[in-house]
């Protein structure tokens, strides 16, 4: 076990991949850390001081001050973005709605980045650009639709971005890790992918939603067959419409960051 105590300065410490479950962070000076792609789950902070902190991420079972915060969040988000509550609805005809309603604030969020091209690879603070996001996206498509429920062969887009865990076996499902493709062929691929969604939601059937799912993304080989056979295939799609909302709540904040960047930029401000 390593010890650190306070007599070390570990200022600008990157620990990227470490396994450090069970870590216990006592009377440490933690302000401004940055913590990316990491687990939390079941952590216990007691005193702590979370002044101005930005939090991003699962809170399923989250509780703050004896407050169960994941209801409150969940319907602010789905004031704030009509049509995301029924995102992973049982009924096909409900997730289809959620599902064509994000499309709307997509196409949107496309059109600004269309207009203006250098929005189109600008990232915010490490996280993925629209492009990068609209890959990700095919990726989850090709995974829990193409290749999980209807079992297609090839079923994934060398342009797609895999999540960070998975980066490494990316290549081994036919994902090009080197792969630049232009704005237009990430809209081509894209706008295929979000028909495919959108014809299996409107032919599905409730009967369809409620069986189970005949396979699962590469990312779940892993996981314990009772899991596996509890997967109904509405639950797959369910997955596929969460990544479309929550993907756009991030894009759309880092477009109205790099917009408002732009905006003190012209007025001789530093954004």
């Amino acid at each position: 076990m390593v010890r650190f105590t306070r007599d070390d300065d570990l200022r600008g410490l990157e620990l990227d991949g470490a396994a450090a479950a069970g870590a216990r962070i006592r009377l440490t000076d933690l302000s401004g850390a940055r913590f990316d792609q990491s687990y939390l789950t079941g952590a216990v902070m007691r005193g702590v001081d979370l002044s101005d902190a930005d939090v991003d991420g699962a809170i399923s079972g989250l509780v703050v001050n004896g407050v169960a915060v994941e209801p409150l969040v969940d319907a602010e988000l789905n004031r704030r973005f009509p049509g995301r509550e029924h995102r992973r609805s049982a009924h096909p005809a409900e997730q289809l709605r959620a599902f064509e309603a994000a499309q709307e604030r997509w196409t949107a969020a496309i059109d600004r980045a269309t207009a203006r091209p250098g929005l189109r690879d600008a990232r915010v603070d490490g996280e993925w650009s629209i492009s990068q996001t609209l890959r990700h996206l095919v990726l989850a498509t090709d995974g829990w639709l193409r290749h999980g429920v209807l079992g297609i062969d090839d079923a994934f887009s060398p342009i797609g971005v895999p999540f960070a865990e998975w980066e490494a076996q990316a290549a081994s499902i036919g994902i090009d890790p080197q792969a630049a493709p232009s704005w237009a062929d990430v809209l081509d691929v894209r706008a295929d992918r979000v028909a495919q969604v959108r014809r299996f939601l409107t032919q599905a059937t409730p009967e369809q939603f409620a069986a189970p799912t005949p396979g699962l993304p590469p990312w779940y080989d892993d996981v314990p067959e009772d899991e596996r056979r509890s997967r109904s295939v509405g639950r797959c799609l369910g997955v596929i419409g969460n990544e479309e909302w929550e993907h756009l709540r991030f894009t759309l904040r880092d477009l109205d960051r790099l917009d408002a960047d732009r905006a003190a930029l012209d007025q001789g401000r530093a954004p």
